[in-house]
């Protein structure tokens, strides 16, 4: 029955898009939230009140991470680069700010925590089949040697 087979590879790569789009703009709104809305003056006081290490600096790194960390998610471009930089900032604000809130929201780890899981899938799995990473590597893929050709020495 189709509720107990094994997803095929086209779907899991349908859901690691989906997943990854979703992702990508839950950033790119809190990214842009964070420079266009409270500006980086405002982050950085609300970053030194959290507790946060070297808030002027960390402020403007965190929203352009989020801002242009979530737009290559959309795209799925350097995927598990941008999804480890995101996920070390989800653990650092769950630890630092939201713990103390305890687990669910307003001010808990359940939303950080959640995009905290998401970004380490994608730091672990990639952006999928349908993504810019994908795209690229099967075009360099093309260019490469092949195993066992005079330009790429065999093990022993």
């Amino acid at each position: 029955m189709f509720l107990f087979r094994a997803a095929s590879t086209r779907q899991i790569d349908i859901g690691l898009m989906i997943l990854r789009v979703v992702l990508g703009v839950i950033f790119v709104a809190h990214g842009g939230q964070k420079l266009f809305v409270y500006g980086v003056e405002g982050v950085a006081g609300g970053f030194a009140q959290a507790g946060i290490p070297m808030a002027q600096l960390m402020a403007p790194l965190v929203a352009l991470l989020e801002l242009g960390g979530g737009l290559a998610l959309i795209a799925g471009l350097l995927t598990r680069l941008v999804a480890l930089g995101l996920a070390f900032t989800m653990l650092v604000a769950m630890l630092v700010v939201h713990l103390k809130g305890g687990f669910f929201n307003p001010n808990g780890i359940e939303f950080t925590l959640s995009l905290l899981a998401s970004s380490t899938l994608f730091a672990i799995t990639g952006g999928g089949s349908y993504s810019l990473d994908a795209l690229l590597d099967r075009r360099i893929g093309k260019n490469r040697p092949e195993a066992g050709s005079a330009l790429i020495p065999r093990a022993v």
